[in-house]
């Protein structure tokens, strides 16, 4: 589900930011590319493929650019690479928190984790330290579904 170009020229507005294509067409990458955490290079392909004359360093400098105005978030997976991922768009004043997320330590796939759990918990620091919480990011390890039911199927042929 993409954003409308008009959606983003007004948020790159909104952030002082010059409207330029290469802005809107990594916007727009990300947007379509939800599902994926997408690393610098796998963005410089996908604009490529409208932009050609793009090159790899417009891209890590407006990655970065729209980092710093927070239209963009980081995900470290550990995994060595920095990847990015559109961000959670403001809502009046308020930040919305990001999805976390579910690491398969088997196959490696990332899913997103949307429903956010952890209200209660910022509101008991709060009152405890005075700390206020303005973001997290959660991240769970373990097995996808895929490979729970590849592992359970081998072992049953095991017992058998």
């Amino acid at each position: 589900m993409s954003i409308s170009q008009e959606k983003f020229k007004e948020l790159l507005k909104e952030k002082g930011l010059k409207v330029t294509n290469q802005r809107l067409l990594v916007l727009e990458v990300l947007a379509d590319h939800r599902d994926r955490h997408m690393t610098a290079e796998d963005i410089y392909e996908l604009v490529k493929e409208d932009y050609p004359e793009i090159g790899l360093a417009t891209i890590y400098r407006t990655v970065q650019l729209l980092l710093e105005m927070q239209l963009v978030d980081r995900i470290n997976l550990d995994d060595g690479c920095v990847r990015y991922e559109i961000g959670e768009f403001f809502d009046g004043e308020e930040r919305h928190h990001h999805h976390h997320h579910l690491i398969c330590k088997t196959c490696g796939k990332v899913l997103p984790f949307k429903d956010d759990l952890l209200d209660e918990l910022e509101r008991h620091i709060e009152d405890a330290t005075g700390f206020h919480v303005l973001d997290h990011e959660l991240k769970f390890y373990g097995q996808c579904k895929e490979c729970l039911e590849r592992q359970n199927s081998t072992e049953k042929h095991v017992e058998v």
